[in-house]
């Protein structure tokens, strides 16, 4: 196994443990939502502190749910995702093509069929 191949599987089984660990141990069962997010968490300390206190904004859009709140966060993470592939997908077919275009030859073409003309051309750089 190569030393690529072993640091992959050794992060992938790091991702995995941290996924699974808080199952496994039932870390946060002492919560009413064991996994709710930090802004949830926030305002819950925010409450305890200070119970009077008002938020200076509130939220454009409150979904009806919790699902679906959490259905459109994955979808901004996902077009997130596919942004950032689509830019690095890019710059890298960029880059091999660049190294494709600098590591062909360069060749003379020999004589042109219509005018027997002996004619020198260069590839085009892309």
């Amino acid at each position: 196994m190569s030393r690529n191949a072993k640091i992959n599987t050794l992060l992938l089984v790091l991702v995995a443990a941290l996924a699974v660990i808080p199952l496994v141990f039932g870390l946060g069962d002492h919560k009413e939502e064991p996994f709710a997010g930090a802004d949830a968490e926030a305002e819950t300390a925010i409450t305890e502190i200070d119970p009077d206190y008002e938020p200076w904004f509130s939220p454009l859009y409150e979904p009806p749910s919790g699902e679906i709140e959490s259905a459109l966060f994955a979808l901004q993470a996902a077009i997130g995702a596919g942004v950032l592939a689509y830019y690095f997908g890019l710059r890298r077919g960029r880059r091999q093509g660049e190294a494709r275009a600098l590591a062909r030859p360069r060749t003379e073409v020999g004589a042109d069929a219509d005018t027997g003309d002996e004619a020198v051309s260069e590839r085009r750089r892309v």
